[in-house]
């Protein structure tokens, strides 16, 4: 399936109607416009309009309502998704960052030792120091 339409097993799926997911969070359909107003979520729609929801989003309706019956405010919930979804990104970014430092390492390691990368689309580009200098040059390429 293309990312436009996720596969109906997938967590971003949007199958479930706005009673359903009501029903399946414990709260109100009518609070559920209302945080999707505020932006709190933002469910699919249908070709007429109909508003469906994901099993992504049933589980952040859940955090929201664990969030506000502990007494938390509406501006303390967003802020606290803000967060976290800066958290994950960032959290993801460092992954990518830490595997790309290795593969820098394992470039430097294999062009200090005179050997070729193995994977050369995977590392880092490396160009082999002078034979009269002991100059590595080591740069990021673009994405």
């Amino acid at each position: 399936m293309s990312d436009r339409f996720p596969s109906p097993s997938s967590p971003d799926a949007a199958v479930f109607v706005i009673s359903v997911a009501a029903e399946l969070t414990g709260l109100h359909p009518q609070t559920l416009r209302t945080y999707e107003r505020m932006g709190l979520i933002t469910p699919g729609r249908t070709v007429g309009g109909g508003r469906r929801y994901s099993p992504r989003d049933i589980e952040l309706l859940r955090e929201i309502a664990q969030l506000t019956s502990s007494g938390i405010g509406i501006e303390g919930v967003r802020r606290i998704l803000e967060l976290e979804n800066r958290l994950a990104a960032l959290s993801a970014r460092n992954e990518e960052l830490m595997a790309e430092l290795e593969a820098t390492r394992e470039a430097l390691r294999q062009a200090s030792s005179g050997r070729r990368p193995a994977s050369p689309s995977r590392l880092p580009a490396v160009p082999q120091p002078p034979a009269t200098g002991q100059s590595i040059v080591v740069w990021r390429r673009g994405r």
